[in-house]
């Protein structure tokens, strides 16, 4: 049997698995609960929260985008571990606190959070318009990366087309079939598959192409000077550019829907021992980031269509591996993208159902809420798919995208938290002109003012015209506001 075809096999094994997993993991709960398709009747325990927060890291961009950035930007990819390490830490903090809002008021996801602190329809409106347009973003990085590992590993058997089509078909089945505890459990299986292959295949690369760790880096920092620097002459990348992406991914982690509602699904013990033991999902990601470091020198780029194909090429055309590790590759591959897109559906469908949908239609039964949800995921998935299929950026570009719009999220929900002069009019206004403003430097201008990221120009943005416009005008509901402010 050609090693393609063993790959294939593995592969969509796997993914009968992951379907049964998640189909399962539904069973014996009551599906015309609203309350159990979106958090889970809020009893998930340590070891799947774990999972299920470290499956929305452990993407397609940790098995595809990282070795691609190492591959093609050097020292910037370790951005990467930095974020994953430290972003979690305010979640041990604001976690039990907007756990405990959330199970006071019946509260599910971050627009109806800032709807019941600054009133009004018009802020959850637009928190479920951005939130869709960002998921999206972020489910077509992972949707790209399923494609990739399909096309690659079949050897261009499969097409782009259907490889994101098989994979994501599974994810979008079994989320609206069960909701987050069918994304829970999936995240389970998916998670100890992924770390297993992450190292044993990581450096099983690095030994075969260089004769260790330390050799490599030499031999690179010898051919390439500059490349595995910031700033400096060769490097890729200017210490603005590094910081401020970094900066995006540390204030904008915690906003994601998926992550930020995670507070609602657990009790504040939970939370807290999550995040203790969250960033070691760091170190998991090392062996593939080591990956793309290996093949520098290794690999000519214009033998790739992008730099993000570099582990699955590496896999089938440079070494000479059996079909099986194909098949083992091509499975951690998708369960890193899995894990993350059956979380971000799931959100993208709650938070596009809570912010828009229930507040331009009033008074909808928990039931039609419930069928919109459901009908949501396979409406998302189908707008994904076509950024997908017809989009041209790579995995790192399409992620730090998303990243740059939900952070404006982060003025709106710190001053819920904390501050009780925030003002709905200073937070509409800032969250409108901080996108603007990152749409605006992503897609329009050739550059940014002092290689900024155009999320934290926007974020800057954001919080002058929130401090501004609420020393101006006056809250509300000063209640609402204090009852935020001091639960703890």
């Amino acid at each position: 049997m050609a090693d393609w075809q063993i790959a294939m096999i593995m592969m969509i094994g796997y993914l009968f698995i992951a379907l049964v997993i998640g189909v399962m993991a539904g069973r014996g709960q009551d599906k015309g609960s609203l309350n159990e398709f979106a958090v889970a009747g809020g009893k998930l325990g340590l070891i799947v929260m774990w999972f299920l927060m470290g499956g929305a890291v452990f993407s397609a961009f940790s098995f595809l985008g990282a070795p691609g950035w190492a591959y093609s930007k050097g020292a910037p990819a370790l951005y990467i571990l930095t974020y994953t390490a430290f972003a979690i830490l305010p979640w041990y903090i604001i976690g039990p606190k907007i756990g405990k809002i959330g199970r006071k008021y019946s509260i599910y996801t971050v627009s109806g959070f800032l709807k019941k602190r600054y009133g009004g329809r018009v802020l959850p409106v637009l928190i479920g318009l951005i939130a869709l347009l960002a998921s999206i973003q972020y489910l077509a990085t992972q949707m790209k990366g399923m494609a990739y590992i399909f096309n690659i590993m079949t050897e261009g058997r499969i097409p782009f087309w259907l490889g994101s089509l098989l994979s994501y078909g599974i994810v979008v089945v079994y989320v609206a079939t069960g909701g987050l505890r069918a994304a829970a459990w999936s995240d389970v299986f998916q998670g100890l598959l992924m770390i297993i292959i992450s190292w044993v295949v990581g450096l099983a690369i690095v030994r075969q192409l260089h004769s260790s760790v330390s050799g490599m880096f030499s031999n690179i920092n010898e051919s390439n000077p500059g490349f595995l620097e910031i700033g400096n002459a060769g490097s890729t990348m200017s210490p603005m550019a590094y910081t401020t992406t970094i900066l995006v991914s540390l204030l904008g982690f915690l906003m994601w829907p998926h992550l930020f509602s995670k507070s609602y699904a657990s009790n504040a013990r939970t939370i807290k021992k999550t995040v203790l033991i969250y960033p070691i999902f760091a170190l998991f990601l090392i062996p593939l980031l080591l990956v793309g470091f290996a093949a520098v020198n290794m690999v000519n780029p214009s033998e790739l269509g992008s730099p993000d194909e570099i582990l699955p090429y590496l896999i089938t055309t440079v070494l000479s591996l059996p079909g099986w590790v194909y098949g083992l590759v091509g499975a951690g591959a998708l369960a890193a993208a899995m894990s993350t897109a059956d979380a971000i559906t799931h959100s993208a469908s709650l938070e596009f159902t809570d912010g828009v949908i229930k507040n331009v239609k009033k008074d909808i039964s928990d039931k039609s809420t419930l069928l919109i949800m459901r009908t949501g995921v396979f409406v998302i998935g189908a707008l994904a798919y076509f950024i997908t299929v017809f989009g041209g950026q790579g995995l790192i570009a399409l992620l730090l995208g998303a990243y740059g719009s939900i952070v404006q999220f982060a003025p709106g929900v710190y001053g819920a938290l904390y501050s009780k002069r925030a003002t709905a009019p200073a937070i509409i206004t800032g969250l409108i002109v901080g996108t603007v403003v990152n749409y605006y430097y992503q897609l329009v201008a050739p550059t940014t003012p002092l290689d900024i990221h155009a999320g934290i120009l926007g974020l800057i943005c954001n919080v002058i015209i929130v401090i501004t416009v609420s020393a101006l005008t006056q809250v509300k509901d000063v209640k609402i506001a204090e009852d935020y402010r001091r639960i703890g």
